[in-house]
């Protein structure tokens, strides 16, 4: 399935039925009195946030959501029917907001939640709504409203604890896969990943958190280049963020530090609010050197970024402090 997290969709409710002007007309009873009903509601529409649902390509081409009229009131005090609603489901994690004012109409941050969209018109009143004891013989009735109608921006920010952060093939699908039950692809190439995954973290019985794999962020990212720019909105909620940095480098270390401070800059210079965010130092991979060269290898690397906040060391493919490193994660959320 295609990872679609930003569409444009258009919402017409229905339109409400039209009351009507009718009298009583029996045999015996010729001067019944008024009798014509009320129109139905027209049917509104709702989005619900759905669990089940990780992506907005429902809505790519399925652009136009119209709910049908209300019915027609009609004599002998019949009213009209009123027309289903309709449900649009999406991912947790939608934004949804009004393409000509720019006014956010509804954020769906958890199951089930629902939220109004475009509400249907009210059905219009029968003269039987206006009998009174001075006008016995009412003849007025009104008209349906109409229901809304708007343009909507669709935008998916992924609900998510813990956001991976790093340089293509530094490991952050290989880690994602090694702690949690999400499978991403990964291969010994650039840009593996090519959508966000997430991945449910079980530390131990009713403690767990989820994690987010962007794809890999290189320099000029927040301007375009790259794939990353175009995910980095779904780090936007996390509460916490990992570097991963991979440690199989030259000695002297110096195109590691200086892609890491690139990737610092670039959460800058997309948002400060993101650059803000707590952030650890991850490296990873030291099962690719021995012990001496991977202590002297991370020792120089924090010395280089100037790196003064939590580090860990770990291999997302033998699992080395990937235990270690969740505990961490779990005790940081929890307080």
């Amino acid at each position: 399935m295609k990872f679609i997290d930003e569409t444009k969709i258009q919402v017409i409710a229905g339109k409400g039925g039209d009351g009507v002007a009718s009298f009583r007309r029996e045999r015996f009873i010729p001067k019944g009195g008024p009798d014509g009903g009320n129109g139905g509601n027209g049917g509104s529409i709702f989005a619900i946030a759905d669990r089940n649902i990780n992506t907005l390509v429902d809505y790519r081409f399925a652009r136009v959501h119209r709910a049908r009229r209300g019915g027609n009131g009609r004599g002998s005090d019949r009213y009209g029917k009123g027309s289903e609603n309709i449900l649009l489901r999406m991912p947790i994690g939608t934004i949804i907001s009004d393409i000509n004012t720019g006014e956010i109409i509804a954020d769906l941050k958890h199951h089930q939640q629902k939220a109004l969209l475009a509400k249907g018109g009210a059905g219009g009143l029968g003269n039987l709504h206006f009998k009174s004891s001075t006008n016995r013989t009412p003849r007025q009735f009104t008209h349906g409203e109409p229901g809304q109608e708007l343009d909507l921006k669709l935008e998916l920010k992924v609900l998510a604890d813990v956001g991976l952060l790093g340089m293509p093939n530094a490991g952050k699908s290989s880690l994602i896969r090694a702690i949690s039950s999400a499978r991403p692809k990964v291969a010994d190439y650039p840009f593996t990943t090519l959508y966000p995954n997430l991945g449910m973290v079980r530390v131990d019985h009713n403690r767990s958190f989820v994690m987010a794999d962007i794809p890999g962020l290189i320099e000029k990212a927040a301007e375009g280049a790259g794939l990353g720019h175009q995910f980095l909105k779904h780090l936007i909620r996390t509460r916490l963020l990992l570097h991963i940095i991979d440690v199989v480098t030259p000695n002297d270390c110096t195109d590691t530090v200086r892609d890491a401070n690139v990737i610092m800059m670039e959460l800058k210079k997309y948002d400060d609010l993101l650059y803000q965010k707590p952030r650890w130092l991850v490296l990873n991979k030291v099962d690719m050197l021995t012990k001496d060269e991977g202590k002297k290898v991370c020792m120089k690397l924090i010395h280089g970024l100037g790196w003064k906040g939590k580090s860990f060391t770990i291999s997302a493919l033998s699992g080395t402090g990937c235990k270690e490193l969740i505990y961490a994660i779990m005790e940081h959320l929890e307080q």
